[in-house]
């Protein structure tokens, strides 16, 4: 939790963003995304400060479990003095008991945002999936929250003035508004209209941005000219495609081209012939894409 510190900005982790969306679309599949089409509504997790603060911090808890589909568990939440925003101990259930930083005993306004992370470290530990190293994990659990329509809390707890700051979560604020975006774009729903913080609409707004550049990237139709060109000298000259390029030329069996490139919304590499016009299908997302190979 940056709290009156620097914030950090830009896109340092997105490569495990977008892993972590791939493993998220690999565990749950494409029908139980689809599950969680709606977000958590502004109003179900709204708290004002005449709110009971542990009646108050318990209802915004069930409902963000609701939200996540865990009838079986139920969190006990409590308060105390401590360096991170929350902690969740992850036992066996079905009781789970969260911690939230003092802090939050008088700016109640953000403890949806706290307990969205928290409770979904909940979710992943019922589905087993998690990533190698903490930091990872905390990564993917802020990903998974924001993909699944709970995290948005998370960025709009993001402030930023020229005397103090707040951001919840290990995303950077672009982040959150890139995983937002993808979101938006596969379900067409639009999250700026509940935003309190103006910070955070403005790093839902570069999120998108760079959410939609991973849709123009060559081999897709929707590529630039100065992609479609570039992509045309690399199938010419195979050997020296660069490692940073979005796609990979390989042979297959029979010694005929095929190209590799990132789904645009699940990111699992997507293999098709190289031979002009072809359109695929994302096993996994079920994306359709328009390529020009």
């Amino acid at each position: 939790m940056a709290n009156g510190g620097p914030v950090e900005h830009g896109y340092p982790h997105l490569e495990t963003v977008r892993a972590a969306i791939t493993a998220l679309y690999r565990r749950l599949s494409y029908d139980t995304v689809q599950a969680f089409s709606a977000s958590v509504a502004p109003a179900d997790v709204a708290f004002c400060d005449t709110d009971d603060l542990h009646l108050g911090a318990q209802r915004v808890a069930r409902e963000i479990v609701r939200h996540f589909r865990l009838p079986e568990a139920r969190l006990i939440v409590g308060f105390r003095e401590m360096t991170h925003a929350a902690d969740v101990e992850l036992a066996a259930g079905p009781e789970y008991f969260v911690e939230l930083n003092d802090r939050f005993r008088t700016h109640r306004r953000d403890i949806g945002a706290a307990l969205a992370h928290e409770v979904t470290h909940v979710y992943l530990h019922r589905l087993d999936l998690a990533f190698p190293t903490t930091a990872e994990n905390e990564i993917l659990t802020d990903t998974v929250a924001t993909y699944l329509g709970a995290g948005w809390l998370l960025l709009d707890a993001y402030r930023e003035d020229g005397v103090s700051s707040q951001k919840l979560g290990y995303l950077t604020p672009e982040e959150f508004g890139y995983v937002l975006a993808k979101r938006s774009l596969f379900f067409g729903e639009d999250p700026s209209v509940w935003f309190t913080s103006a910070q955070a609409y403005t790093a839902y707004a570069r999120g998108l941005d760079r959410a939609r550049q991973d849709g123009r990237q060559p081999p897709l139709t929707a590529a630039g000219w100065a992609g479609r060109r570039r992509y045309a000298h690399d199938r010419r000259h195979v050997s020296g495609v660069p490692p940073t390029a979005p796609y990979a030329f390989t042979p297959d069996p029979a010694g005929r081209l095929r190209v590799s490139f990132p789904c645009p919304t699940c990111h699992q590499r997507i293999r098709v012939p190289v031979r002009g016009r072809v359109r695929a299908r994302c096993a996994l997302c079920r994306t359709v894409l328009e390529c020009d190979t």
